[in-house]
């Protein structure tokens, strides 16, 4: 097994272990972060159903990796107050929750998210 075989292993195990102690419902979805090398994307998932409420990517906003994450994180609290969505739980999959992931967390808390 290579080196790249390993690592995306190592990440499924951290992912999988977040996700047995994480549930979403249609009352509070999943709030769930992807980091890649270059963007950041969040998605509202009801795990119940296995449907994606709503979702969001960092596209579309300008400035540091940090900045799009905190614009990230009010954009999905958008979409989840168009669907009524007060309450979410976070997941930040196999990713530590520090930089990126905490920025997108805590736009999503500024603009009034509560998890």
């Amino acid at each position: 097994m290579n080196r790249n075989q390993q690592k995306a292993q190592a990440q499924q195990r951290r992912a999988r272990r977040t996700r047995s102690k994480i549930f979403g419902t249609a009352a509070r979805p999943r709030l769930s972060v992807h980091r890649s090398l270059k963007h950041i994307s969040a998605q509202l998932i009801n795990d119940e159903a296995g449907i994606t409420l709503g979702s969001a990517t960092d596209t579309t906003f300008k400035g540091t990796k940090t900045e799009k994450g905190l614009a990230l994180g009010k954009a999905i609290a958008a979409v989840a107050k168009e669907k009524g969505i007060a309450e979410v739980i976070f997941d930040r999959g196999a990713f530590l929750y520090h930089g990126r992931v905490k920025a997108v967390a805590d736009g999503a808390r500024e603009a009034g998210l509560k998890f």
